[in-house]
């Protein structure tokens, strides 16, 4: 194994130096960075255009500047030696301070869209997979290319006007009206009669009862301002955690192994004392402190899964843990819309921001802070959603088809196995296996950033600045641009290869 990597990565290396030297060169030969002086009426023009030749090196030729370049880059290799250096932009800005600034915007912006597209698209599309040519399936593949079809800019330029102009406006007087209560339940209800299994009868039920829900939520929203004022309280926390508790049993253990699911429901009862307890401490929350309590969440419990014994602690503790930390995200979440109304205020009832990352000159406590970064990502997250939903969807219903398909499938149902026990421990994990060239290459994308999302929506990430150094010929943000980019592709095409062999023993990786 690690013989394995130790060639991977100097391949990864000799690779990296002949694309960066190609990619130099190019670069060099796109324009000439000094053509916006040599038309200038500056008086100082001559000082000018030398200045920015020495800034650039550009009385070397370009082969022999590129090594020029390698040498400052390679100070990068030294850790903790701060000699890193991938040269200056034409406003003479280290390229290293602006990538890091890049960086932060570009994973600020795209990292929890590519996560929520990967956990949702995977989600559906084994789901419409078990239920190939339902109603549910025809509906997700057409959304999908919709959604796949859909120019990322209009879908941005529709979130803005309708999901923060139009939204913000509504806020002020948060009343739905009852065609739009009508419409929505009867959208939800239909949505639920493709979901559900069974005879017509059960589906009838269950669209009904899911209209009739929602329409009541909609309704309590609309009597009492919820919108303005939002939170869950402890009944609604109470309720929404049973309800998780028993998702993640049957997800992870099943509903038949009950000591599974008592160790998820007294998590939940856990939680809910926490909640009573914990908002002194909250008051005072950090980044870190949320991170601590997070793991101590986890933490309690597995071990609430340990004491509960049974055949099977294994699951206890897994259905347990996983319970305990989505109970405190619940709460989390309930904090956060205690904080909405102060900053509902802050920003003049407009909430609901168009464009940058963060309001400028907000201050804050921590909650606050978080709504601000949560408005601000919202739209261009939920852009970014609706266009790589639909690949992974795909993906992931093709792949789940095909294993279920295989013969090994056929047996495990043959020898009298569950279909949870089919479908999760069996089919679910050499689904995954096809999904992980994919995510390996959307990573690296992440970190290129979304050119089109960020003008949108004014945000000077990578993307941003790779597309200003073409444009203004301005070759070391290029090259700046290139090696972190290149860098996490190799990179991740590696853990992808491993990732083979956790997911499937036959694959080995071999030195």
């Amino acid at each position: 194994m690690l013989s394995y990597i130790v060639r991977r990565l100097i391949t990864a290396a000799l690779i990296l130096l002949g694309a960066s030297f190609v990619v130099y060169l190019l670069t060099a030969a796109s324009g000439d960075p000094l053509e916006e002086l040599r038309t200038s009426n500056n008086p100082n023009k001559a000082a000018l255009i030398q200045s920015r030749s020495d800034l650039l090196h550009l009385d070397v030729p370009a082969p022999l500047r590129y090594f020029v370049w390698l040498r400052g880059a390679a100070g990068c290799l030294i850790p903790f030696a701060n000699a890193c250096d991938l040269g200056k932009n034409l406003q003479g800005q280290p390229v290293t301070e602006q990538l890091g600034l890049a960086i932060v915007q570009t994973l600020t912006l795209v990292t929890t869209a590519t996560l929520l597209a990967i956990v949702i698209g995977i989600s559906i599309g084994i789901i419409t997979a078990l239920r190939q040519y339902s109603a549910l399936d025809y509906g997700v593949t057409f959304m999908a290319f919709l959604f796949f079809s859909l120019p990322i800019f209009w879908a941005a330029v529709l979130l803005k006007e309708f999901g923060a102009i139009s939204f913000n406006t509504f806020l002020k007087n948060p009343e739905i009206p009852i065609p739009v209560i009508i419409a929505v339940a009867l959208v939800f209800g239909l949505i639920a009669m493709a979901v559900a299994k069974g005879a017509w009868k059960g589906r009838w039920i269950a669209f009904g009862a899911t209209a009739a829900v929602v329409a009541a939520v909609m309704f309590y929203m609309s009597l009492t301002g919820w919108l303005r004022t939002p939170g869950l309280g402890p009944v609604v926390l109470a309720l929404s955690g049973v309800g998780v508790a028993f998702g993640v049993t049957a997800l992870s253990a099943g509903l038949k192994n009950r000591k599974a699911l008592y160790s998820s429901l007294t998590t939940v009862g856990i939680g809910v004392v926490l909640y009573f307890a914990l908002p002194a401490l909250l008051n005072q929350a950090t980044f870190l402190m949320m991170v601590i309590l997070a793991v101590v969440a986890v933490g309690v419990g597995v071990a609430v899964g340990y004491f509960f014994g049974g055949y099977d602690r294994g699951q206890n503790m897994r259905s347990a843990g996983l319970t305990a930390f989505l109970m405190g995200l619940l709460i989390t979440l309930d904090r956060f819309m205690q904080a909405w109304p102060g900053y509902y205020d802050a920003t003049r009832g407009r909430p609901i921001a168009t464009i940058g990352a963060s309001t400028p000159n907000f201050q804050g406590d921590f909650w606050a802070q978080g709504l601000d970064q949560f408005t601000h990502l919202l739209l261009p997250t939920i852009a970014l959603i609706l266009i790589s939903i639909a690949s992974y969807t795909r993906y992931s219903r093709g792949s789940m088809l095909e294993i279920m398909n295989m013969d090994y499938i056929r047996t495990a149902r043959a020898k009298g196995l569950s279909e949870r026990t089919v479908v999760m421990r069996h089919a679910f994990r050499n689904a995954l296996i096809p999904l992980a060239t994919v995510v390996a290459f959307d990573i690296g994308g992440l970190i290129g950033g979304a050119v089109i999302t960020e003008s949108v929506f004014s945000f000077t990430g990578m993307g941003q600045m790779f597309a200003q150094g073409l444009q203004r010929v301005d070759p070391n943000p290029v090259m700046g641009f290139f090696v972190v980019v290149a860098i996490t592709a190799l990179v991740f095409n590696l853990l992808a290869d491993l990732v083979y062999s956790a997911l499937d023993p036959r694959v080995k990786v071999k030195s």
